[in-house]
């Protein structure tokens, strides 16, 4: 009886262990390895490990910028930092204050809870790890081994689900409604204190933003499969750099490349059968409204002749110890928030005001379309993905397979406004606003987007309806419209909120055209010939006008031959060793402004070789002289040699050694974009340009993938990983990216770390 009274007892004692195993089982569990240039592989069982791995391995790297991104995106800036400091919103500098306003009152937190709902459960998990796994880090780290940018601040704290949501919607508006913060944070009905502010209506190709993206077919390869090379050109310093990652998770998840701050998975790179980048897309993804007020009330706009009332609504924003908050009101409408800038003649009167409606706001699709991207197995699958969920936000998509295939699309969340809509909704002033946006008329219902079927929010244009194009050449963008992806096959004309069609390219573009087929002439592309293509650091500005312009400088006399000697020993390009590349960045903006500069005009059945042919008689070549001398004698007083190494003039600083950076300007022809910013010191540093360079084809087994992180890993100085890359770049010194087991053990730098909870 003992026997079976103990017996008993211990099936029993065994059935209470079994919840209680169950339940000890860890709720986050991700390992994670690092390979040359501290690139982190993290390996999961299930999305929320894959998050949480993949949110610790950045908070290593990359705590202090995080850190503060939550901080901006709560609106807490002016209460850490000051009201009047600069915060980096989307590609522009902001005043706290603005910047606070704007995210307490566009983002809505209520409305974001709700529809995180709609993402796959897969989605949710792996924000929720995320939120996991940078608790995680911040707790491991304890106090003193916060980096000593941020060690003791009160910005740096433990997240919450909210954080993720404000953070990924942030990413959404980036390249719209985020350029427009301080223009929104800032209206107020008429009678109100002026702005104390500057703002500005920013134009995305005077900001800079950039990228190249190629895609090649099996037709033109080597190896006969499909090939990538992505170039994007994002921030060096900031929330919007790259960083590195390989990410191995559930049901054969595994995609290695790159993402911004606060994203859970790849956004941007390959797996075993797809590789795939994106370029900055010359689609509208807003639109404008002129409305028409209630002249008894400026809160109050007509709408089909009938009075409807703003909505009002009032943020507070902490400021720091011993100043009292601030407190506005700002104001929307059914076309979105209202908004100013004074300067371009956008101003809120007793007669009108303008409003602004963002097809990317409470966009939660995103990281369900990268999800479905990295799993792809041929681009029939990546269009799919971008084309059934319209959750890319603002870039192309440009990818190739292993089966020989390359896709463009052009496909993004864009409101549904076609050319007979933008033409028959225009304003009297629309043509003013051409350049930035399309404005409509908010006095008449009928100009709200149009609504059609099967999108998964209406509103937004089919994908039908937007350009994807799949063959077996080749395809590339440097941000200009749709139009031309391969001069050989112009698309149909599509509405205007895609983009220009049948005008003058970049020569950033024509560059791209003319260096992909010059590259092609000479053999089928592959590993190297993509390399040299991408690191030319060639000048189409200068290889159009340079011929000309030295034949004209038999005429030059005092600062303008002392220019043209320089000019006439310069080799063209954006190399570190390249002497006079200086005096031609200082000169050509003002070159090219000139009137009549070509003699052959821009012809849209030669969109790559038109504009052409420097005109150098009469006025404008006395013009361009002038222009010349003008430089010299700018850059002489200020004591800049005309013919230094260009590797001299823009660097990057690693401690007390500086780094030379080749490639230059965009708008000098250069595919190797470097947009940078003259320092105190007379120096230039790059601002922003390219950033995560990948070249992806696939073998037998696998993608075979070169790439370099310009700016490398870690913004902490005291990592090792803070510019190791940006040294290799700047040697022009390819990694081969370690995917394969047996890869990723031969380039492991240190002991696998393993995390749970």
């Amino acid at each position: 009886m003992l026997r079976k009274s103990c017996l008993l007892a211990g099936s029993l004692a065994a059935l209470v262990l079994v919840p209680a195993v169950a339940e000890a089982k860890p709720r986050f569990d991700a390992r994670i390895t690092r390979t040359t240039y501290g690139i982190p592989h993290i390996e999961a069982r299930d999305w929320r490990g894959v998050g949480y791995g993949v949110a610790y391995a950045y908070a290593e790297d990359n705590l202090c910028l995080l850190a503060e991104e939550f901080a901006t995106v709560a609106g807490e800036r002016s209460l850490h930092f000051g009201p009047e400091a600069k915060a980096t919103l989307g590609f522009e500098q902001v005043d706290n204050l603005s910047s606070d306003v704007f995210f307490r009152a566009v983002i809505d937190l209520p409305a974001l809870r709700d529809g995180a709902k709609g993402m796959s459960a897969r989605a949710q998990d792996l924000m929720a790890g995320y939120v996991a796994g940078y608790n995680r880090f911040l707790r491991d780290a304890g106090a003193d081994g916060i980096p000593a940018e941020c060690r003791g601040k009160a910005w740096v704290r433990p997240i919450t689900a909210d954080d993720m949501l404000r953070l990924n919607e942030k990413q959404m508006l980036l390249a719209s409604s985020l350029n427009l913060a301080p223009a929104i944070a800032n209206a107020a009905p008429p009678g109100s204190a002026a702005p104390k502010v500057s703002i500005n209506l920013p134009n995305p190709r005077e900001l800079g933003m950039g990228s190249n993206g190629w895609a090649f077919g099996g037709d033109v390869t080597a190896g006969g499969r499909g090939m990538v090379i992505g170039n994007p050109h994002f921030p060096w310093k900031g929330p919007n750099r790259f960083w590195q990652m390989h990410v191995k998770g559930p049901k054969g998840y595994e995609v290695m490349g790159v993402g911004l701050a606060g994203t859970p998975m790849p956004t941007l790179g390959f797996n075993k059968d797809i590789a795939w980048t994106h370029t900055v897309t010359e689609a509208r993804h807003f639109t404008l409204y002129q409305l028409a007020l209630d002249p008894a009330d400026p809160t109050r706009y007509m709408v089909d002749g009938k009075s409807e009332a703003m909505n009002a609504q009032t943020v507070t924003v902490p400021m720091p110890q011993g100043t009292p908050a601030v407190t506005r009101t700002l104001w929307s409408t059914r076309f979105g928030p209202v908004f100013i800038v004074p300067g371009r003649g956008i101003a809120w009167t007793r007669q009108s005001a303008f409003a602004l409606k963002d097809a990317n706001r409470g966009n939660q699709r995103g990281v369900d379309t990268w999800l479905r991207i990295g799993e792809a197995r041929n681009v029939g699958e990546v269009k799919a993905a971008v084309t059934e969920t319209l959750g890319i936000p603002w870039v192309n998509t440009i990818a190739a397979d292993r089966h020989g295939d390359a896709l463009h699309a052009d496909v993004t969340a864009v409101p549904n406004v076609s050319a007979a809509k933008a033409k028959t909704c225009a304003t009297p002033i629309a043509g003013l606003f051409a350049e930035f946006a399309i404005l409509l008329d908010g006095s008449k219902s009928s100009c709200d987007w149009d609504v059609a079927e099967g999108t998964p929010v209406p509103g937004l244009m089919p994908a039908k309806d937007q350009a994807a194009t799949t063959v077996k050449t080749w395809l590339t963008n440097s941000n200009d419209s749709y139009w031309i992806s391969n001069p050989a096959m112009p698309h149909r004309e599509l509405s205007p909120i895609l983009g220009e069609y049948g005008t003058a390219r970049t020569l950033r573009t024509r560059s791209n055209f003319t260096e992909t087929a010059a590259t092609l002439a000479a053999g089928k592309m592959d590993h190297e010939r993509a390399k040299a293509m991408a690191f030319a650091n060639k000048s189409l500005a200068a290889d159009l006008a340079m011929p000309e312009l030295l034949t004209l400088c038999a005429k030059a006399e005092g600062a303008a031959a002392r220019g043209c000697a320089a000019l006439a020993k310069w080799d063209r390009r954006f190399e570190a060793d390249s002497r006079g590349a200086r005096l031609f960045r200082a000169f050509w903006p003002q070159a090219e402004r000139i009137k009549g500069l070509w003699a052959v005009p821009f012809d849209a059945a030669q969109p790559v070789t038109t504009p052409r042919d420097l005109a150098t008689e009469g006025e404008t070549g006395a013009k361009l002289l002038e222009a010349l001398a003008a430089t010299v004698s700018a850059m002489e007083q200020a004591g800049q040699a005309l013919d230094a190494r260009w590797g001299d003039e823009q660097l990057v600083m690693a401690g007390n050694a500086a780094i030379p950076i080749h490639g230059g300007p965009g708008g000098l022809g250069i595919l190797n974009m470097q947009e940078s910013d003259r320092e105190p010191n007379g120096k230039l540093v790059p601002r922003h340009g390219t950033s995560y360079i990948q070249i992806v084809t696939f073998d037998d087994t696998g993608p075979v993938a070169d790439a370099i992180l310009s700016y490398s890993q870690s913004t902490d100085p005291a990592s090792p990983h803070a510019a190791d890359q940006t040294r290799a770049y700047a040697a022009k010194q390819w990694h081969r990216l370690p995917f394969g087991a047996k890869a990723i053990r031969a380039q492991t730098i240190a002991k696998p770390k393993r995390i749970r909870e």
